[in-house]
């Protein structure tokens, strides 16, 4: 095999051109037989096998940077960076990571998980190589997808004035997870279909020529910024911005690839190379179905279904049943998602309602505020997204939505540990950030009969609401206990004395196993469903302390400005006559592995908390 002699950088350029369709169709074997063991972003390294080859041919690492954006379509970069054997413990605790990690190789220029920032991280390293006085090329790769993020365009904007050579590939595969959307997905289709663009550029200079004084149009056109290229692509919207434009060129044509980055290379300010290619390809399944092959569970690779048939719902299908029917009830529902339409559970309500539904792009900041804008209009909006995607947000939640107190409802997916793609996907900060917010309610259901109480309960509310519920299959224990949803009370599940496990979201579920073990061991044990984690219950804090010597707080979130520390600082300031144990994440950021394995890791598994509670305990009683 031709992928046989690729076991370090750069050893690409000793392959014979002749084989290089050979070597993009092994290493397509590859990565479909790795990731259907594994799991892994298939689709997206599929499509851009070809481009990262072309790149390795005109590149030399470790001493050009090449920096991806998110990340998920590197795993051909990895292949011909020497990591073969590690795609063997892909996502695995202590394995290879599936996005670049700077700590993992020295060709892994930057660390990324998140969209539409490898253009401002490149320019970063371009300005740091120029006023160092070094000289090493700088990579950018983007997708479409990512260009919908306002990101990308103030890193543009600022590259747009170099006198020195930056090169960024638009990865174009008409895709970011589910197809694109907006202006910059018709713009980019507009120049996919037109003629190539170096072609035409040559076919109209030959035809002005030939016409009486047409040398003299043509230097006169050129001297002007719309000059040929205006005439032959409408728009030149990155010509415009003063940004040398190459292509489009076909992402599966190695040779057309390396000689148009090869002359990129050559010239002394930021080149945009516009490459279209097909997500998923060579893999028939993923190329019919590349949203489903963008984040792949383990797979058939003969039908590519998935290898386990999942036959209970997790949150996101709850969420997408509840959502479907607050849309029935109430007109005035509408859901907005950020490119996630199906990760979020929204493709069910999108085709029921697609007037009260909005993929708004990567666009999250846009999200929450457009969220804004529709509530204050009257309308009930309700945005769906990720934990750690919420992050970017985070001045549209305070500035835009809870200074005017305004009622959009954010549904918190991916909340806690969410295991394989690592510490940039981990949902462990939410309850913190957005528990330091005025005029913010913020909740996490036990099951999933709680979350859908919880959204018909958030609809009542005239101010902001955040429900955060965690990935994977939803609890369906503790049916029996479904109290109403009163503002800022707790649900007392079981009531005994001396020990209160006070658990909020998916640790009720921790909790309630817990405090079996604790009562086999003879412990009375008390265990108290928090709901809310802003407000807290105050009263029911005061009230477990009257007969409980040691109350146990449980959140799948970091201990700083969590959960815990609101209901320890409330039994500081009040002086409880009790000990408050807290029980949550690391204050760190937890690389990828399996969820289980990383909750026994970082403590907060119901033998380590079982462990430390009993420890506590017995200290207490001297």
């Amino acid at each position: 095999m031709i992928l046989d002699r690729i076991r370090k950088p750069n050893d690409i350029q000793q392959i014979d051109p002749r084989d290089y369709g050979t070597l993009a169709e092994e290493i397509r074997d590859f990565l479909v037989k790795k990731i259907s063991v594994t799991g892994g972003h298939l689709g997206s390294n599929l499509g851009a096998v070809e481009l990262t080859m072309a790149l390795h041919l005109c590149m030399h690492f470790p001493e050009d940077k090449l920096i991806w954006d998110v990340g998920h379509q590197s795993y051909t970069h990895k292949l011909l960076t020497g990591r073969r054997e590690g795609f063997d413990e892909l996502r695995k605790y202590g394995g290879m990571s599936g996005f670049p990690k700077r700590k993992e190789s020295p060709c892994d220029a930057f660390d990324t998980g998140h969209s539409s920032t490898s253009v401002s991280a490149g320019l970063g390293l371009v300005k740091a190589r120029d006023l160092r006085g070094e000289d090493y090329g700088v990579f950018a790769v983007i997708g479409d997808g990512a260009l919908t993020g306002g990101m990308a365009y103030e890193a543009l904007n600022n590259a747009s004035r170099l006198k020195t050579n930056y090169v960024v590939i638009l990865n174009d595969n008409n895709m970011s997870i589910a197809e694109n959307v907006g202006g910059v997905s018709k713009y980019l289709r507009k120049i996919r279909t037109a003629e190539p663009y170096r072609d035409f550029k040559v076919g109209m200079e030959n035809m002005l020529v030939k016409m009486p004084k047409g040398e003299s149009v043509v230097d006169a056109l050129k001297r002007y910024k719309s000059g040929i290229k205006q005439l032959v692509v409408p728009g030149m919207f990155f010509e415009d911005m003063g940004i040398t434009y190459l292509g489009p060129i076909d992402g599966h044509d190695i040779d057309a690839m390396t000689h148009m980055i090869k002359e990129a290379r050559k010239i002394p300010k930021c080149v945009l190379i516009h490459v279209i290619t097909k997500k998923g390809k060579g893999y028939l399944p993923a190329e019919r179905h590349p949203a489903r092959f963008h984040g792949a569970e383990p797979f058939d690779i003969e039908t590519g279904l998935p290898s386990v048939n999942r036959t209970k719902s997790n949150y996101t299908d709850v969420f997408s049943t509840i959502m479907c029917k607050l849309g029935a009830r109430n007109e005035k529902v509408c859901a907005i998602t950020a490119a996630m339409p199906d990760g979020t559970g929204l493709k069910r309500f999108a085709n029921m309602y697609p007037d009260r539904f909005f993929d708004v792009g990567i666009a999250e900041e846009h999200a929450v505020t457009f969220a804004a804008g529709l509530a204050a209009g009257g309308m009930r909006p309700i945005v769906a997204v990720y934990s750690s995607f919420l992050q970017r947000a985070y001045d549209q939640i305070l500035h835009d939505v809870c200074i005017q107190n305004l009622p959009v409802i954010f549904a918190i997916d991916r909340a806690g540990l969410v295991g394989s793609d690592g510490e940039t996907h981990q949902g462990l900060f939410d309850l913190s950030f957005l528990s330091s917010i005025p005029n913010m309610t913020l909740l996490a259901p036990k099951n999933k009969w709680e979350l859908s109480d919880m959204m018909k309960f958030a609809l009542t509310m005239v101010s902001p609401v955040a429900i955060r519920y965690p990935r994977g299959l939803a609890y369906d224990g503790l049916e029996e206990y479904r109290s109403p949803i009163t503002y800022g009370k707790a649900e007392v599940l079981y009531e005994e004395e001396d020990i209160a496990l006070l658990a909020i979201g998916s640790m009720v579920k921790t909790a309630v196993n817990v405090r079996h073990d604790l009562k086999e061991k003879g412990f009375s044990c008390s265990l108290v469903n928090a709901r809310f984690c802003k407000p807290i219950d105050e009263a029911v804090i005061t009230e477990l302390a009257e007969n409980h010597k040691l109350i146990v707080t449980m959140e799948e979130n970091v201990k700083s400005g969590g959960f815990g520390e609101h209901v320890l600082d409330y039994a500081s300031e009040h002086e409880l006559p009790v000990k408050v144990l807290v029980i949550a994440l690391p204050d760190d950021y937890i690389e990828h592995g399996n969820v289980e394995l990383l909750k026994h890791e970082t403590g907060v598994d119901e033998e380590q908390v079982l462990k430390r509670i009993i420890t506590e305990y017995a200290g207490l009683l001297g």
